[in-house]
C-alpha cells in the first residue's frame, strides 16, 4: 500500500510502498478515505514526541470503512463507516473506568505510538472501545477534519471550559483548533474574542462566530486589549496555538475566577514556560488541560453537526493527495494556512 513515511526527525519525507497492515484480535483495519494534516504531525516528524520510534507514518486525523476486524471485536464489521478520536483507550484502566478514555493509562495513538493514517489503510486497537460510527449524511472529509482539532475544542470549550450562554470567551490562535473554539462557543451562546497576528485569520474566525478581533501585532497588549475590550476581563480564555507567549496573554486576560484551558501543544524548549503564578493566585485563577476527547462524547457533538448548529465543513482550506503532504507536512509551522487541511486522494 502506499504510504508517506520519514527515516529520521527533520529527515526527508516520502511517499512508498509499505506493507498491508493486520489486525490485532481487538482491533480493525481500516481503509482510510480522508485524514487531516495536523500541526502534531509536525511535532512528531520534528522528534518532539517521545513515543515515536523510527521509520515513521504519521497521521491521526481519519475516517474510512472497515476493511478487516479482529476476532474478537464484536460491535463492528466490515464495511462500517468510521472514524476515531486521536488517543485510542484500552478500555480496563482506571481512567477508562472512570470514563476518562482520553487520558488511558495504556493509550495509543495512531501517527504516534504506532504508524498512522498517512496511508491507503490503518490499524486501530481496542475497536469496540475506540471506534466512533459515522452518519450517513456526513463526508469522510468532514468527519476527517474532526479529529483531533474539532472534537478537541469541543471537549476543551463544553467539557473543561464549562461554558455556559453570556459568558465572554477568548481565543488565541485561530488555526483549526481556535477556529473551531469559536464556532462551538458562539454557537454555545458566548461572546467570542478572536486573537491572531494574521487579519486574514481574524476574518475567518469573524465568519465563525467570533464578535471582536484582536490582532496581536496591533496592539500594546493583547491581555490588555482583550481586559478592556471584556469590560475586566473574559471568563474562558483558550490557548489553541501553544506557545509561551499565548499561554501567558490567555492567563492574564481573565477576570477574577476565570478560566484557562490550554490545548494547543508546548512542546520541546517551549514546554515549560514562566507563568504569572502571582494572578493565577490572587484572582484565583483556574488552568485546566486538554486532552483529545472520548468516543462516548462524540453523540452530542454530531447532534449538534446533524442539526446545522456546527458546521464544521466550513473550516476546511483545503484538499491534498497524500503525495503533496510530503511537503505541506514540513512546512506546518509557517502558520500559512488558514483553516484545516485534509488529504482525500492516496496517490
Amino acid at each position: 500500500m502506499r504510504a508517506v513515511l520519514y527515516e529520521e526527525f527533520k529527515g526527508p519525507v516520502s511517499l512508498v510502498e509499505i506493507d498491508m497492515p493486520e489486525p490485532s484480535s481487538h482491533g480493525v483495519v481500516v481503509k482510510v478515505e480522508a485524514t487531516g494534516l495536523c500541526r502534531s504531525d509536525w511535532h512528531g516528524w520534528m522528534g518532539h514526541d517521545p513515543d515515536i520510534s523510527l521509520p515513521h507514518v504519521p497521521g491521526h486525523e481519519l475516517a474510512g470503512v472497515i476493511l478487516d476486524c479482529g476476532k474478537d471485536v464484536k460491535l463492528w464489521k466490515k464495511g462500517d463507516r468510521v472514524t476515531v478520536p486521536f488517543v485510542c483507550a484500552c478500555g480496563s484502566c482506571p481512567q477508562c473506568a472512570g470514563g476518562n478514555q482520553q487520558i488511558c493509562d495504556h493509550q495509543t495513538q495512531p501517527g504516534f505510538t504506532h504508524w498512522g493514517s498517512f496511508a491507503e489503510y490503518v490499524a486501530l486497537d481496542y475497536a469496540d472501545v475506540n471506534l466512533v460510527a459515522l452518519p450517513e449524511s456526513m463526508d469522510f472529509v468532514t468527519a476527517a477534519s474532526l479529529g483531533c482539532r474539532f472534537v478537541t475544542s469541543f471537549r476543551a470549550v463544553v467539557d473543561q471550559g464549562r461554558l455556559r450562554p453570556g459568558e465572554t470567551v477568548a481565543v488565541h490562535g485561530c488555526g483549526g483548533v481556535g477556529l473551531s473554539a469559536v464556532m462551538i462557543a458562539r454557537a454555545l451562546g458566548a461572546v467570542v474574542i478572536a486573537v491572531d497576528i494574521a487579519d486574514d485569520k481574524l476574518e475567518l474566525a469573524k465568519a465563525a462566530g467570533a464578535s471582536i478581533l484582536v490582532n496581536a501585532r496591533e496592539v500594546e497588549s493583547v491581555a490588555g486589549a482583550v481586559k478592556e475590550l471584556s469590560r475586566g476581563g473574559v471568563d474562558l480564555s483558550i490557548d489553541a496555538l501553544g506557545h509561551p507567549e499565548t499561554c501567558v496573554n490567555s492567563l492574564s486576560c481573565l477576570r477574577k475566577r476565570g478560566r484557562h484551558i490550554q490545548v494547543g501543544l508546548l512542546l520541546g524548549d517551549q514546554s515549560s514556560p514562566a507563568l504569572p503564578m502571582d494572578i493565577v493566585i490572587a484572582r484565583e485563577l483556574e488552568i485546566l488541560g486538554s486532552h483529545g476527547i472520548q468516543a462516548h462524547r462524540y453523540p452530542e457533538m454530531m447532534n449538534m453537526i446533524s442539526s446545522g448548529i456546527l458546521k464544521p465543513e466550513l473550516l476546511i482550506e483545503k484538499r491534498i493527495t497524500l503525495s503533496e503532504s510530503c511537503t505541506e507536512l514540513c512546512r506546518m509551522d509557517s502558520f500559512q494556512g488558514r483553516g484545516v487541511t485534509v488529504i482525500d486522494r492516496f496517490f
